[in-house]
């Protein structure tokens, strides 16, 4: 005789804060070497009047460009960032989100993974990633959501507020 086991169900309990927006233009960006991902991004974002969008990359980054690997441990107000530098041009694959903040600014948030001959690190993209050779940039506008990235003073990063009138 086969025991049968009982698996109890688990109330999801989540607010879900969001908004809905639709898809707008998309464009498709090759960045050069030197650019400085986020700055570009947001730049070009600022001439076209994006201010809400994902955005996925694929290219190079080069030697010297810094990414965000986590906060320092133990996590304490403020968040002190640990940080990385890349030694050698490596593979870059990284997606992410632009929303505007209060002032109206578009702000790349952007996580990635670099790699090179079978090691790898992931982290965000704002501290400076520098382009090696190509970047290929896809821009998926998002129209109609009220999202924004609004300080938040307990953590002191403008986070995503998916619904700010």
């Amino acid at each position: 005789m086969q025991a049968h086991r009982q698996i109890q169900q688990i109330p999801l309990r989540c607010t879900i804060e969001y908004s809905e927006g639709a898809s707008g233009r998309v464009f498709v960006l090759r960045l050069q070497s030197g650019d400085i991902l986020h700055r570009s991004v947001e730049e070009f974002a600022k001439d076209k009047g994006i201010s809400a969008a994902t955005v996925i990359a694929v290219g190079g980054a080069d030697r010297g460009s810094i990414l965000t690997v986590g906060p320092a441990v133990p996590v304490k107000s403020p968040i002190e960032p640990l940080r990385h530098v890349l030694d050698a041009p490596c593979e870059f694959t990284g997606n992410g989100t632009i929303f505007s903040n209060a002032s109206g600014e578009p702000i790349l948030h952007m996580h990635c993974s670099c790699g090179r001959e079978g090691h790898s690190v992931t982290g965000c993209v704002r501290s400076g990633v520098i382009v090696w050779l190509v970047m290929e940039v896809v821009i998926s506008e998002i129209t109609g959501a009220n999202a924004k990235r609004l300080m938040d003073p307990d953590s002191g990063f403008e986070l995503l507020v998916p619904d700010a009138k």
